[in-house]
């Protein structure tokens, strides 16, 4: 047994004291409400693909949540993200500002559109985009011609940059934001893990030109598989629904498509169960904080450090994450939680190491680097049977 076994052991004691005996999943949805109902309404409605009520009320109710004027649901948040590089202005042979250190659709996204990844540093404070690196980044390698960003070393034009809310975690998004303005670069937001974390008072996706969220099955709010473009500008919105509507022109029976669309529309039965979901998303919320503050009273004491919400900040806690101190540490708290039946990970290998994106340019990336070889994430779900005692 490794030295680190046995506080490993303690932590799966306190998983199980929060979610129980068997088998713990990392993150769980829970269908509590009025999921079933909706359901039926629709299949009873025969109302079931894009075209329903449901999308309507779903969209709806997440630009109420969100503070935003728009929301157009897609398919998945892959979809949603694709979309708003488009919206963005983003073309073929154009270069994309992100983080090595996120979930493959960033940058599969990215790449639908033609455009090249380009990676900066992540921040240790908020496992997202370090603005301090992409202020030396910039500085180091962009130039302004005619009001836009080109990267000296490539001579591609910088056409967005994609900060992403890391499990949940605001990031330095205003600091980001303006950054990118002194060099005329839009920011997408990627909000997809991030429904429920502010910056002051406002919610994450609205900073930015446009932002994506996902309602994947493993989400705070899930939709069995869903996405979501947000954005205050009324003409970015028009344009999202039409192109991810197949770029159909209104019209009573005629079939006319005006440019490239995409089948991107969110179905009604999906929306059903998004709306349901919405309705407890404040109890979810509450909840999910206080296994994040138990674990928080529990885990250092054990040699573990809880990534925590920066000052300023509320984080839903979708993940919670946790640093050991190395890889070999981090590998056995993993192998010896998973096979006690409860579900720990580590964070995704870096984008700049898988085979699509290694020539990519990057800055270095010590931090994610560091990052990857530290984080794993704990159980995170909301759990059954009330308060946690």
């Amino acid at each position: 047994m490794s030295n680190l076994q046995f506080p490993a052991q303690q932590v799966v004691n306190l998983v199980r004291h929060v979610y129980g005996e068997g088998f713990i999943p990392l993150h769980r949805p829970v269908f509590d409400g009025n999921e079933k109902t909706y359901l039926a309404e629709c299949v009873d409605s025969n109302f079931v693909s894009s075209v329903g009520q449901r999308v309507v009320e779903f969209e709806r109710a997440t630009a109420e949540f969100t503070g935003s004027e728009f929301a157009i649901a897609t398919v998945n948040g892959t979809a949603a993200l694709h979309v708003c590089l488009m919206l963005a202005g983003v073309q073929a042979g154009d270069e994309v500002l992100s983080q090595a250190l996120t979930f493959i659709a960033t940058c599969n996204a990215i790449s639908y559109i033609g455009a090249h990844p380009v990676f900066v540093d992540a921040s240790e404070e908020t496992l997202g985009l370090c603005h301090e690196a992409l202020e030396r980044f910039l500085s180091t390698h962009a130039e302004k011609r005619d009001g836009q960003a080109y990267n000296r070393v490539t001579g591609r034009r910088i056409a967005a940059c994609v900060p992403m809310h890391t499990f949940g975690l605001a990031g330095h998004i205003d600091e980001i934001v303006a950054l990118c303005a002194d060099y005329g670069i839009p920011v997408v937001e990627d909000a997809a893990e991030s429904l429920g974390t502010y910056v002051g008072k406002r919610h994450t996706g609205t900073s930015g030109v446009v932002g994506a969220f996902s309602y994947n099955g493993n989400k705070i709010v899930t939709t069995g598989g869903g996405g979501m473009i947000v954005t205050n500008d009324p003409a970015i919105a028009r344009r999202a629904k039409h192109i991810t509507t197949t770029a159909k022109v209104p019209h009573a029976y005629e079939f006319v498509h005006d440019e490239i669309g995409y089948n991107y529309r969110l179905p009604n039965l999906n929306a059903a169960l998004g709306c349901a979901q919405m309705e407890q998303l404040a109890d979810f919320l509450r909840i999910k904080r206080d296994v994040a503050a138990y674990y928080e009273s529990s885990l250092p004491s054990l040699g573990y450090r809880l990534v925590r919400e920066r000052a300023g900040t509320t984080s839903n806690y979708w993940l919670n994450a946790v640093l050991l101190p190395d890889l070999e540490s981090r590998d056995a708290f993993l192998t010896h939680c998973n096979e006690q039946g409860v579900m720990t990970r580590p964070v995704w290998r870096l984008m700049s190491g898988l085979p699509m994106f290694e020539a990519c340019q990057n800055d270095g990336l010590e931090v994610s680097r560091w990052l990857e070889e530290r984080i794993v994430n704990i159980p995170s779900s909301v759990p059954g049977g009330g308060p946690i005692q």
